[in-house]
């Protein structure tokens, strides 16, 4: 008889993708061998949706700490007897000891295995992927019912967990990754209804789920709360957010040299996010800088994003709101902060927060919203942004907001839509033409834009006469929002 699949405890805010794969994984307990990998940047709710489903599973969950091999194996054997309630206390000598009997008792008792912040452990112990693969193994030899879930926020240890030929790869039935809510779905958290709020509450906090407990569950109370509440949220050093984005560095990259990659995050924050650009910012050459971009590219701090219509040319972007808060308002000023002059700070900062934080991140919002399968009438096949040349008047043109169709081989590029999108200006038809300009360039360089649309994204709303032209279509705060 089929076991019902495990419902969604209350207490856990969305995550309905992210809970269903876990109980389809959770449903099969039991009944053959399995491994599952859940990763995903710190601060993104993993520990509780695992611990989540270990409960309600009855499973056992162990939550590694950074400590020697020795402690980890003490503290496992620990967590292994509290959830047998074996009489005599589990003790190992190794980690192979330690996933011999934890194999054992979770096919015995076909039961649910959590390990949480596996890299912790595989920094001290570099074996121990090897020995879990040996295990798996030879389930999978036996049948036996083993269920074992590994989990970890270092996301370059996890995602090489199943990669190439690492000791795990092909072994697992479950790669989760959980990352940020969309910016829908961090209003509704925030609860936050209206979208000019939204906007910039997002932008300094993302959609990370724990930066709410980490201002007290202290929300904006409207448009004229929100210079208050950010004087008394991420400016105040008596806050734990206050810290968060220089934690982030040194928690995911694990890097020694903290003040180059700190200025590396600060010229991609301030809007040089080509190689030259960041490597001109910080006074080096681009050869050095290679290293440190992959390293926050493989952190997911970073990513690299190529121009819509010229590959071959790539921009980097900043991927955590609170890191580009951190280093455009907060890095520059941080004595100051630290000495409680927050007010000063902030009245100094709005300038540069509009334009270099708002603007760009309003962008992001309406290339999110672009990306949506039906808001261009079919499946986009990438949505980006690009620059197009004049060959006329040698004007670079930039569109915010390209979406293409899927790329059929031996056609044309078909272009589902070009945008521009501005957050603090009232739209009209000098940025349409700009489009429609944008428009007739593309179609002399051989791409298929007979039904392209144009779009016009924008904060502060549009003029009557933008609103009057029949091909371009206008999406305000309400509709990105609706």
């Amino acid at each position: 008889m089929e076991r019902p699949v495990i419902e969604k405890p209350e207490r856990i805010f969305a995550r309905d993708f992210e809970w269903r794969h876990l109980a389809r994984f959770a449903d099969r307990i039991g009944r053959r061998p399995q491994l599952g990998v859940v990763s995903g940047r710190r601060r993104q709710g993993k520990t509780f949706l695992v611990e989540a489903l270990a409960r309600e599973t009855g499973g056992c969950y162990f939550g590694a700490t950074e400590a020697t091999e020795a402690e980890s194996l003490r503290l496992f054997a620990e967590a292994l007897t509290e959830h047998v309630r074996t009489v005599v206390p589990f003790r190992f000598g190794s980690w192979d000891e330690a996933m011999r009997q934890a194999f054992a008792t979770s096919a015995e008792r076909r039961e649910l295995m959590v390990i949480d912040e596996f890299p912790y452990l595989s920094k001290v112990s570099p074996a121990l992927p090897s020995i879990i693969q040996r295990e798996i193994d030879r389930a999978m030899a036996t049948d036996a019912p083993v269920s074992l879930l590994l989990c970890g926020s270092a996301m370059s240890v996890m995602g090489g967990l199943l990669a190439g030929g690492a000791p795990l790869r092909g072994r697992a039935s479950l790669e989760l990754v959980v990352r940020p809510f969309d910016y829908r779905l961090a209003a509704k958290y925030w609860r936050i209804a209206d979208p000019r709020l939204a906007v910039r509450a997002h932008a300094v906090v993302g959609g990370t789920p724990a930066y709410l407990r980490f201002v007290g569950d202290d929300t904006p109370e409207g448009l004229d709360d929100f210079d208050h509440w950010v004087q008394r949220t991420v400016l105040d050093p008596g806050t734990p957010l206050f810290r968060e984005a220089r934690y982030l560095l040194e928690e995911e990259a694990d890097v020694r040299d903290s003040a180059l990659y700190h200025s590396v995050l600060a010229a991609v924050a301030t809007g040089n996010g080509t190689r030259g650009g960041i490597a001109a910012y910080i006074g080096r050459k681009v050869t050095d800088i290679g290293h440190h971009l992959n390293v926050l590219e493989d952190r997911s701090l970073l990513r690299r994003e190529h121009d819509a219509f010229s590959p071959s040319r790539s921009v980097y972007h900043v991927r955590e709101p609170l890191i580009t808060f951190y280093q455009v308002v907060m890095r520059p000023r941080w004595g100051l902060l630290e000495s409680g002059r927050a007010v000063a700070v902030w009245k100094d900062s709005r300038g540069r927060f509009s334009d270099r934080v708002l603007g760009p991140h309003f962008e992001e919002i309406c290339r999110e919203f672009a990306r949506v399968e039906d808001v261009f009438g079919e499946l986009p096949g990438q949505v980006g942004a690009g620059v197009i040349t004049d060959p006329v008047s040698r004007e670079r043109i930039e569109v915010d907001v390209v979406v293409f169709a899927p790329a059929a081989p031996g056609e044309a590029r078909r272009v589902l839509s070009l945008g521009e999108a501005k957050w603090g200006r009232t739209m009209g038809p000098a940025h349409s033409r700009r489009l429609r300009r944008a428009k007739d360039v593309l179609a002399a360089k051989g791409y298929d834009v007979r039904d392209t649309l144009l779009a016009c994204y924008s904060g502060a709303g549009f003029d009557g006469a933008l609103r009057s032209e029949t091909d371009v279509r206008t999406v305000g705060l309400d509709e990105l929002y609706g």
